[in-house]
């Protein structure tokens, strides 16, 4: 039997506040994440990559998902730091990133100090780029895997949905200050203090913003401490006790949970290529229907292209901000029929009238699936930026969910198998093969960490999530997985359409270097292969219903 010390809490005076420190560090991540998203593209564009070959370096996402995540949450799970389970690898993980951040910003400057030759820099440069891409994507993919098992790990079952929606909320704050920041020009503002381009600027200030989200969280929050758990002689020890307990659980998935990662499985083969080049589209649509030829000829075209996009997402990060903050509110919970959120007092006489209608968190899911999917079906007939910038907004109350929905279905499955949601069994096992089980309370319940004197405590609240990293870990193979196979469909698709290197980026190559712009622009039709799976995501939500 597995036991433990302390009790988990959060400092604050308010429910919002101790779930703003919660979640935190999820501004931290998703900046990383929007500065990659929006500048590396055309940054390996302007090294001279050609698309295929810059399809080919975001296999890095997929892969650190795939290998990073699950083994960091299984590693987590067993972990009996004095720290706790989790805090120690988002800190340590913020650290390794805002250093791989600093030296993808500064590579030319770092390899131009090792190596003077021009012609040797450039190969080297384009190989120290890629690599600490892949070291930027290892690193937050820690960082994530640890700060979502921390949400399920430190609420009551009830509050999951809460802390999904916060965690929404923080995403698209962290989202639009990265599209904020990416559309100011920062060297005319900050001077070279921080570096003398665009893309230097926002890696300093991604890697300072990252580490110190993350210190916040793990400084306002307090983890039960895993003394021991209980051995079982049957498990594999060694090198492959981690990845034959994944395997496992991943085998004996229970039926929901399955039902689950197929959902996100179809829904991110379709935002894999929206969230890595739709900024590069818009600013390709831009250059090639709407821009002055002066514009086109500009020294800083990876500043330019990165700023139009950026200025297109300004306007969906507002979409996704307070859309984070007005569906939990008209959404129905996942967990509990019962449970409503409960609104601000200047809208709570609409949302009491809306309390009968309100939509369950499946069906929103599934509205949002069809969005997206109808959004991206008009890509490849976007003949302007603003067109392009129209379809690239509607999709941001589906991203809303589709951010939200996956997790919080996911915690309260993983609490009600901790045993949070009955008491009936003496103890419920979390997969076939693990050595972590849960004692049932016998009716009694520690106090919840948004009810420090236990006066409202349940024993339905008492959930653990003791095996969330795993879980979480295992979803985000299902993540990952798609987007190796969005990164083979890009690959080809760009070989075919547009094999060159990009005329509005590459200036140094030569003219007969460059790919046409004749026909249609390539990741346009990656997102039109991405709406079609959408479509297929719709039916495989719509199971849930029936499990």
């Amino acid at each position: 039997m597995s036991r433990w010390a302390g009790q988990p809490s959060i400092k604050g005076s308010t429910e919002a506040v101790r779930m703003a420190l919660l979640t935190l560090n999820t501004i931290g991540i998703t900046f990383v994440w929007g500065v990659e998203q929006t500048y590396c593209t055309p940054y390996l564009l302007s090294l001279g990559l050609t698309k295929s070959k810059t399809s080919l370096v975001w296999i890095a996402g997929p892969l650190s998902g795939l290998i990073v995540q699950p083994i960091v949450g299984a590693l987590a799970d067993e972990s009996t730091s004095k720290w706790g389970r989790r805090r120690p690898f988002i800190v340590l993980g913020s650290i390794l990133s805002a250093i791989c951040l600093l030296t993808l910003g500064f590579t030319k400057e770092i390899i131009g100090f090792f190596v003077p030759d021009e012609k040797v820099a450039q190969t080297f440069t384009i190989s120290t780029a890629v690599l600490a891409i892949y070291a930027v994507d290892f690193s937050i993919n820690a960082v994530m895997s640890a700060a979502r098992s921390l949400v399920v790990d430190t609420l009551p079952i009830e509050k999951q949905q809460t802390g999904s929606a916060w965690g929404s909320r923080m995403s698209a704050i962290g989202h639009g200050i990265a599209y904020a920041t990416g559309a100011i020009d920062l060297p005319s503002i900050l001077g070279t203090s921080l570096g003398d381009t665009q893309f230097k600027q926002l890696t300093v200030i991604a890697a300072i913003g990252l580490v110190f989200t993350c210190c916040v969280t793990a400084w306002a929050v307090t983890e039960r401490i895993l003394i021991a758990t209980r051995h079982d002689p049957r498990k594999e020890e060694g090198g492959f006790k981690v990845v034959g307990q994944i395997w496992s659980t991943i085998v004996h998935l229970p039926p929901r949970i399955r039902a689950i990662c197929m959902a996100q499985f179809w829904a991110w083969i379709g935002w894999f290529p929206f969230l890595f080049y739709s900024t590069t589209w818009i600013g390709e649509t831009y250059f090639r229907y709407d821009a002055a030829h002066d514009a086109k000829d500009s020294g800083d075209a990876l500043g330019e292209i990165g700023r139009v996009g950026s200025e297109a997402f300004i306007v969906y990060s507002f979409i996704t901000f307070f859309g984070s903050w007005i569906l939990p509110m008209v959404i129905r919970s996942p967990d509990d029929e019962s449970y409503t959120q409960r609104p601000p007092e200047s809208l709570r006489g609409v949302v009491e009238k809306l309390n009968k209608y309100k939509p369950d968190l499946l069906t929103a899911w599934m509205c949002a699936h069809a969005t997206f999917a109808g959004a991206m079906f008009f890509a490849p007939f976007a003949r302007s930026f603003r067109f392009a910038t129209l379809l690239v907004c509607l999709c941001g109350l589906p991203w809303n969910i589709a951010s939200w929905a996956p997790s919080a279905f996911l915690g309260v499955e993983v609490n009600k198998l901790s045993g949070a949601a009955g008491s009936n069994a003496s103890y419920r096992r979390l997969s076939h093969d693990s050595n972590v089980e849960m004692e049932e309370m016998n009716g009694l319940s520690s106090p919840s960490i948004l009810d420090p004197d236990g006066s409202r405590a349940a024993p339905k609240s008492s959930g653990t999530g003791q095996l969330s990293g795993v879980y979480f870990g295992i979803l985000n193979i299902y993540t990952t997985i798609p987007q190796f196979i969005g990164t083979i469909l890009s690959t080809v698709i760009f070989s075919i359409l547009e094999p060159g290197k990009s005329p509005e980026l590459a200036h140094n190559a030569h003219p007969d270097e460059h790919h046409g712009t004749d026909g249609p622009n390539a990741i346009s039709v990656c997102l039109f292969i991405g709406a079609c799976s959408a479509v297929v995501a719709i039916f495989a939500t719509r199971k849930l219903k029936y499990l």
